[in-house]
C-alpha cells in the first residue's frame, strides 16, 4: 500500500477526520496488544530497532549499523525479523532462500550477520539465541512476543510523525503514548532539506545520518529511477543528490512484488528515454529472485545503497548492554 499524502501533512485533513473512528479502534487494539506482558524472556540481550509509523523510516540501515558496532566490540549479534512479504511461517535461518520466501529486508540483513525470520518472535528468539550472544530485532516493538532489553524508535526526520494520527487516519501504528517505553528515539536524516518537528517528552533523541552511495558513478547519468519502499521520494532525492539526471521517477508500494510485465515496461521506458534503470538495494533483491524479465531488469539496473552512521553517544549506550 502507498501511504496517502494526507498522512504527512502537519494538520489533520478532512480525510483524516473522516477516518478517525476507524483509527480509534486500531489504536485501542494496538495499545492493548502492546501492554501485554512479553511471552518470552531470553537469557541474552535483545535490542529492538523499531519505528512508530507504517512504512520505511530507515530502521534496517540502523539495525545493520547497530549489529556492526556490536561485532566491532567482539559480540556475536543475530538479526531477528518478521520477514514481511515472505511466505515463511516457521522460524528459519536465512541461507539460500529467496525474497519471496523470507522477504526482502532479511536478504540484506543476512549479508551482514546470521538472520532468523519468524512471524512468531518468541520462537524466533529462541532460535536466534542458539546462534549468537545478542539479538538485534529489525522491527517488532509493537509485538509483545519477546522481552526487549533495549528499544529504539526510528523516525524519518523529513516527515516525522506526520499528522500524529493512528492508521488509517495517519501513519502511526499505535497511539504515541504506547511508544513512550522506548529507550531512545533515533531521528534519521539524509538528503531531505526539510526537518519535521518532533513531539515533546518522547525521551532521549539521537540523530542518525544516512549516507547514500551508488554502485557506479551517477553524476550526469540519465536514469529511470524506480522504487518500492516506504517513501520512494526519499530514494529519488538521494539519486538526485548523487548527481543523477532523473528522466523519470516511478514509485511503487512498499515491498512491491514486481511482475515480469512491469519489469518489461520499465526496461522499455528506460530504453525510450535513453536512461539507465536505477533502484534500491531492497528492490534489487526482489528483482533478482523474480521472473525472467525481473532478473533481466536486475542485470541492467544500477543500485543506490544507504548506510547509517550512529553517533558515539548511541554506540556507547548500545555497547553497555553487552558489558
Amino acid at each position: 500500500m502507498k501511504a496517502p499524502a494526507f498522512w504527512w501533512t502537519p494538520r489533520r485533513s478532512l480525510a483524516a477526520h473522516a477516518l478517525a473512528p476507524a483509527a480509534a479502534v486500531v489504536g485501542r487494539v494496538a495499545a492493548r496488544r502492546m501492554a501485554r506482558p512479553p511471552a518470552e524472556r531470553l537469557a541474552i540481550p535483545v535490542i529492538c530497532i523499531g519505528n512508530p509509523t507504517v512504512g520505511g523510516a530507515g530502521k534496517t540501515p540502523v539495525a545493520i549499523a547497530v549489529a556492526r558496532a556490536l561485532q566491532g566490540a567482539g559480540a556475536a549479534p543475530v538479526f531477528l525479523t518478521r520477514g514481511y512479504g515472505g511466505r515463511a511461517r516457521e522460524p528459519v535461518v536465512v541461507a539460500h532462500e529467496t525474497a519471496g520466501e523470507v522477504g526482502d529486508e532479511p536478504m540484506l540483513l543476512a549479508a551482514v550477520v546470521p538472520t532468523v525470520v519468524s512471524p512468531d518472535r518468541a520462537a524466533g528468539g529462541r532460535l536466534a539465541a542458539r546462534l549468537g550472544n545478542v539479538v538485534v530485532m529489525d522491527d517488532g516493538f509493537q509485538n509483545p512476543g519477546l522481552h526487549k532489553t533495549w528499544s529504539a524508535m526510528v523516525i524519518d526526520g523529513a516527515v516525522g510523525l506526520g499528522n500524529g494520527a493512528v492508521t488509517p487516519a495517519g501513519p502511526l501504528r499505535a497511539p504515541l503514548t504506547a511508544h513512550m517505553g522506548a529507550d531512545a528515539w533515533l531521528v534519521v536524516t539524509g538528503d531531505d532539506a526539510a526537518r519535521a518537528p518532533l513531539p515533546t517528552g518522547i525521551g532521549p533523541v539521537h540523530e542518525v545520518r544516512l549516507t547514500a552511495a551508488a554502485d557506479a558513478p551517477l553524476a550526469g547519468v540519465p536514469v529511470l529511477a524506480f522504487a518500492g519502499i516506504g517513501r520512494p521520494s526519499k530514494f529519488f532525492a538521494s539519486a538526485a543528490a548523487l548527481g543523477a539526471d532523473i528522466r523519470a521517477a516511478v514509485p511503487f508500494a512498499d515491498h512491491h512484488a514486481f511482475t515480469d510485465a512491469e519489469a518489461d515496461g520499465l526496461i522499455a521506458r528506460a530504453d525510450a528515454l535513453g536512461a539507465v534503470p536505477l533502484t534500491t538495494a531492497k528492490d534489487m533483491v526482489r528483482l533478482q529472485t523474480g521472473g525472467r524479465k525481473c532478473q533481466r531488469l536486475a542485470a541492467l539496473a544500477r543500485v543506490v545503497t544507504v548506510e547509517a552512521s550512529l553517533p558515539d553517544t548511541l554506540v556507547r549506550e548500545v555497547l553497555r548492554l553487552i558489558g
